[in-house]
């Protein structure tokens, strides 16, 4: 059993919920991925993530509101915005790894699942 570090009250599975209100969603971890690398101005974090601006603005919008990320707005003729890690955001680096890191090493089986392949299968005799 995991013990959670916070109020004596707060239960694991409790923590678990608020963590996931703040970073579930199909696309939360992956802006948070590739922001924790550096900043990047809001269409070039479009195509580098492959979202739609309307989709990344949202999510982005809601990651603002958790502190998860800075929204800056540059003096420059267009106006651009860039988006950056904060610090609160960077205390789920190792999450971020972590996840990473499994979807790494079990990237063969994620795949045959979405193909409906078994990759973890024994081959079936010849006859």
């Amino acid at each position: 059993m995991l013990v959670c570090p916070g109020p004596a009250g707060k239960s694991q599975h409790q923590a678990v919920r608020d963590t996931l209100d703040v970073i579930s969603g199909k696309w939360k971890l992956v802006i948070l991925a590739v922001l924790l690398e550096r900043k990047y101005r809001f269409k070039e974090l479009s195509r580098e993530i492959g979202i739609s601006p309307r989709v990344l603005s949202k999510e982005l919008q809601e990651m603002e509101q958790h502190q998860l990320v800075k929204r800056t707005v540059c003096d420059t003729r267009p106006v651009t915005v860039e988006y950056e890690s904060t610090p609160h955001s960077q205390t789920l680096l190792s999450v971020v790894r972590a996840m990473s890191e499994w979807g790494y090493l079990h990237h063969e089986i994620i795949v045959g699942q979405k193909r409906g392949l078994d990759p973890t299968a024994d081959e079936q005799p010849h006859d």
